[in-house]
């Protein structure tokens, strides 16, 4: 099973701040760990929405909004794909990473192709290729 684990934007991330060395440290232990576990398969951390757009379909037409992004507490800085077991496994992981402050991480479970009715896994792989 894989997991999104969400890490939510603030004003610092906002701001292109990146985060303090010591927290910079442990998170590189924390994702090094992850990797030695083997359920890491990535990690990133996204650049202000200043530095963005979104693109809003309103049937045939399509308008470009360019950032940055005023809901603050809809953005996201950065994320992980897990693979693990369960979903109780990657909560397991997430319980482990060094935030605090009231910091709220989202877990999504990514879809599989085996998850879809064999006429959709037909038409997601050829167009994967």
């Amino acid at each position: 099973m894989r997991f999104m684990v969400i890490v939510p934007g603030d004003k610092n991330s906002e701001a292109g701040l990146l985060p303090p060395k010591e927290l910079f440290a442990e998170m590189g232990r924390y994702n090094e760990e992850l990797r030695k576990a083997g359920v890491l398969l990535e990690a990133d951390g996204l650049q202000p929405t200043s530095k963005g757009a979104k693109v809003k379909f309103d049937g045939a037409k399509r308008t470009v909004i360019d950032g940055p992004f005023t809901e603050a507490k809809e953005l996201i800085a950065g994320f992980w794909i897990f693979e693990v077991k369960s979903k109780q496994e990657a909560i397991e992981w997430v319980k482990r990473a060094p935030f605090d402050g009231g910091v709220e991480i989202e877990i999504r479970q990514i879809f599989e192709l085996s998850d879809f009715p064999p006429e959709i896994q037909g038409a997601r792989e050829e167009a994967r290729r």
